[in-house]
Order: C-alpha cells, then structure tokens, then sequence
C-alpha cells in the first residue's frame, strides 16, 4: 500500500516538474530572451525523467530538513509549534543541547528536522508552506544532534 502511495507520489511530483518545465519555456520565449534558458530547463526536466531526480539522492543519502533563510519569523514561529506539538521539543528547552543559539530559525530548523525524520524523511515533510529546505550536509553543531 505504500509503495502504491510512493508511486502515485511521484507521478505527482513529476508532473509538476513538467509543469514548471513548461512554464520556463514559454516564459522564456514570451520575453525573447536568450535560447539558453529553454536548454537548460529542457535539460533539467530530461535529467529528472532519466535519473529520478532529486528523489534517488533522498533515497540514498542522509537528509536533514531546515529552515530557508529567507523564511519569515511569524510563519517559522507556527511551524515550530506545529512541529513541536506533533513531535515534542525537549532538546530545545532552556538549558538543553539545542537551546544555543537561542533564535527562532534555528530552533524552527531543530523542530522542523525532528517533524522530518518522524514523519519518514518524505521531500513532503519538509515542506513547510514551502519554507523547509533539505539538505545533505549535517546541520549538528557542538552537542545538539540532528536525527
């Protein structure tokens, strides 16, 4: 039943790559521009179809789901108590791992990747109205751990 969830998962997910695929072109022709970046998207969407896109390296790499930079604080205060409330936050109490640095991206990115991992480490669950970016570098600093 899963694996039929995961397929129709993924037929979704690249038909909105094909959309977006599409969207490029056309915007790209409409304005002129150069031919290069209707290349570079057709390559790009190739590149997806061929090798399973961003999907295989989640497969087969550790993951950490984090915060944008560019997320703003009142949309990354709901997600850390959304997050925290569907998993619980004890390493970011005060005088825990994780509480330094005390501020709000990164005690949003902690709960977020805590959501992340519980949920399954699905591209989905790292959403987060499309504030959740997911990395394969580590974000574990001195004694926090990131699962």
């Amino acid at each position: 039943m899963a694996k039929t969830y995961s397929c129709l998962a993924s037929k979704i997910i690249y038909g909105f790559y094909f959309l977006a695929w599409l969207f490029t072109l056309f915007t790209s022709m409409a304005k002129a521009e150069s031919s290069i970046i209707s290349i570079f998207s057709l390559t790009f969407f190739l590149l997806l179809l061929t090798h399973g896109g961003n999907m295989e390296v989640m497969r087969n790499q550790r993951t950490w789901c984090v915060a944008k930079p560019s997320a703003d604080e009142a949309t990354l205060l709901n997600i850390l108590q959304y997050a925290c409330s569907m998993t619980g936050c004890k390493s970011l109490e005060k005088n825990s791992p994780c509480f330094i640095p005390d501020n709000l991206i990164s005690h949003a990115s902690f709960a977020m990747n805590l959501y992340y991992h519980a949920m399954g480490r699905n591209s989905w669950n790292c959403h987060f109205n499309g504030t959740g970016l997911i990395v394969i570098t580590d974000p574990s600093y001195g004694r926090c751990r990131y699962e």
